[in-house]
C-alpha cells in the first residue's frame, strides 16, 4: 500500500482523499491515476491491491477514511462485479465508488451501475475529466440524506408520468445515469419527452445546482451553429459586433442538452468531437483554447442507424455521445398511460387557472384511447388544451376533441366495452396506490382495502403487479413513492 500528499491537519478539510483499489493486472492504469493525483492540488491518495474481504480489514487499518474510492480493473465481467464491489462498499459505507478498466471496449455500463458504482472513468485518464468527477462525487458524499434525496427525486422525476412496463424500464435508468457523469444519447419520436428525461438526469445529479441549458440544433441557422455553441470573438465574421460566450460557457458546471443533434453541420460535429475528447474548444475567430466542465446530453428523433448508414453523422462522434443510451417508447405503445397523462394535465391546468379540474366523458376518453397519437404526449397535451379552452361545461365531451378519425369509430364501441376500459384502469391505479402506501406488502395492502388476501393477490396477478409489489417491498422502486397526487413512471 502506498500513499502520497498527506495533508496537514489544517488542510485536511479541503483535501479530497482518494482510495485506489487496484487489480494486479491493472497496475499500469493505477499508476496513471496515481501520477495524475500527485500532480493535482487538493488531493491525497492511498493505494492497495484487491484481496479477499478477510484480508481487507488489516490492509485498511492505516488508511484514512476516503472521500472517494476508485477501482482499477483489468477487464469488466458482470459475474465478478458484485464480489469485488460489495466488500469495498462495506469497507467504505456511504462513499461513492468509481470504476475504470484497461479494456474499455468490453465495458458494459448497466451491470456496473446495478452493482452500486457511482460513476466510471474511461481511459486514457485525463486530469480535465477525472479531477472534476472526483470533486463532484466527493461533494455529494456522504450520501443518505433522505430529505435532500427525496427533494431531488421530486424535482427530477415528478414531470415524467406513466406506469406502463416499457416506460418504467426507461425511468429506472434515470437515477442510475444521474449518478455518473458520462454523455447520454436519448432517442425517440417527437413529443415522447426527451427533454424531460434529460432534465431529470440533470436535477438528480451532483450538477443540479448548476445550469441546465437546452438548445435545438435544428433551429440554429447553419452559418451560426458553431458561434451559438462555441461562441465567437468580435469581428470573427460579418455581423459579429461583439464577443459571444456561447452555450458551452453558459453551461459551465452544469448540463448542455443538444436536441436534434443529427442536424449539426459537419464542421460543428468535428469541433464537438474534439471537445468531448478532452474538454477543450476554441471560440470562432479566437486562438485561445478554453476548457469547460460540463455534461453533454444529446437527443435525436431519427434512427441513428439510418443516419450513420447515410453518412450524415460522424460515427466516432456517435460513439462518444452514446456512452449511455435511452430509447423512449411512443405513446401508441403505452396506451394505458393516456388516462394518467390526461388526469395529470387536467389537474395542472386547474391549478394554473385556480379552478376545479374538468372531468372527461366516457366517450371522449375512449376516443383518446383509440387515437394513434403520431405526435405523442405533446399532441395529447395540445388536444386537451384546446378542449379545455373550447368547452363551456365542467366535462369535456367528444365534440370538444378535434381529432381525425383513425382506428375503430367510437359508435362501434359498446357502452360495456368503454366501461370495461375505464374500470380496468381504475382497478390498476387503485391497486398500485394501495401497494405503494404499504411498501409492497400484499397482506397489509389487502387488509387496508378490506379485501381477502387471496382475492387481492388474484387482482394483482390480473393486472401484472406482482413483480412490482416485490420491487416495492425490496425498496427498488422507493424513488417512485413521492406522493399520490401524481403517478410517476
Amino acid at each position: 500500500m502506498t500513499s502520497a500528499q498527506c495533508p496537514s491537519r489544517s488542510e485536511a478539510s479541503s483535501v479530497i482523499r482518494v482510495a485506489i483499489v487496484c487489480e494486479p493486472e491493472a497496475t499500469v492504469l493505477a499508476d496513471s491515476l496515481e501520477a495524475l493525483l500527485e500532480r493535482a492540488k487538493g488531493f491525497s491518495f492511498s493505494r492497495f491491491e484487491t484481496c479477499s474481504e478477510r484480508e481487507l480489514k488489516p490492509r485498511l487499518a492505516g488508511v484514512a477514511n476516503p472521500d472517494v474510492v476508485v477501482a482499477t480493473l483489468d477487464s469488466f465481467q458482470a459475474t465478478k462485479m458484485q464480489p469485488l464491489l460489495a466488500p469495498l462498499q462495506r469497507a467504505f459505507p456511504n462513499r461513492p465508488l468509481l470504476v475504470t478498466t484497461t479494456h474499455p471496449d468490453a465495458f458494459d455500463v448497466f451491470p456496473l451501475l446495478e452493482a452500486g458504482a457511482a460513476d466510471f472513468l474511461l481511459p486514457p485518464l485525463r486530469a480535465s475529466d477525472v479531477l472534476p468527477r472526483l470533486k463532484r462525487q466527493a461533494r455529494v458524499s456522504p450520501r443518505g440524506d433522505a430529505l435532500v434525496e427525496r427533494l431531488k427525486q421530486d424535482i427530477g422525476l415528478k414531470q415524467i408520468v406513466g406506469d406502463s412496463p416499457q416506460f418504467l424500464e426507461k425511468v429506472r435508468c434515470v437515477p442510475r445515469f444521474a449518478r455518473c457523469d458520462a454523455t447520454v444519447l436519448i432517442s425517440g419520436e417527437s413529443g415522447t419527452g426527451k427533454e424531460l428525461f434529460a432534465r431529470a438526469v440533470h436535477y438528480l445529479s451532483s450538477r443540479a445546482d448548476q445550469p441546465f441549458v437546452p438548445v435545438n440544433c435544428g433551429a440554429l441557422p447553419e452559418n451560426l451553429v458553431e458561434s451559438e455553441i462555441f461562441g465567437h470573438k468580435r469581428g470573427a465574421f460579418t455581423g459579429a459586433a461583439g464577443d459571444r460566450a456561447g452555450l458551452i460557457r453558459e453551461s459551465e458546471g452544469g448540463t448542455l442538452f443538444l436536441d436534434e443533434i443529427d442536424c449539426l453541420t459537419p464542421q460543428a460535429q468535428v469541433k464537438l468531437l474534439r471537445f468531448l475528447q478532452d474538454g477543450e474548444y476554441r471560440s470562432v475567430g479566437s486562438e485561445q483554447i478554453r476548457h469547460a466542465n460540463i455534461r453533454v446530453i444529446a437527443a435525436a428523433n431519427a434512427d441513428f442507424n439510418q443516419i450513420l448508414d447515410a453518412g450524415k453523422f460522424r460515427e466516432d462522434l456517435f460513439y462518444r455521445l452514446s456512452v449511455l443510451t435511452l430509447t423512449l417508447p411512443p405513446l401508441r405503445e403505452r396506451p394505458g398511460d393516456i388516462l394518467l397523462l390526461t388526469r395529470d394535465f387536467l389537474e395542472k391546468q386547474a391549478a394554473i387557472t385556480n379552478m376545479g379540474p374538468k372531468n372527461i366523458s366516457l366517450a371522449a376518453l375512449n376516443r383518446l384511447l383509440l387515437h394513434s397519437w403520431p405526435g405523442n404526449v405533446r399532441e395529447l397535451q395540445n388536444v386537451l388544451m384546446r378542449a379545455v379552452v373550447l368547452s363551456d361545461h365542467h366535462e369535456i365531451e367528444l365534440s370538444d376533441l378535434n381529432l381525425p378519425e383513425d382506428g375503430h369509430p367510437v359508435e362501434d364501441q359498446s357502452f360495456q366495452t368503454m366501461k370495461s376500459r375505464v374500470v380496468w384502469r381504475f382497478e390498476h391505479d387503485f391497486l398500485e396506490t394501495a401497494l405503494r402506501a404499504h411498501n409492497g406488502n400484499i397482506s397489509r395492502a389487502a387488509s387496508a382495502v378490506k379485501k381477502n388476501r387471496r382475492a387481492f393477490w388474484e387482482l394483482l396477478r390480473k393486472h401484472g403487479l406482482l413483480d412490482r409489489a416485490k420491487m416495492l417491498e425490496l425498496g427498488v422502486l422507493s424513488f417512485l413513492s413521492l406522493g399520490q397526487d401524481h403517478l410517476v413512471g
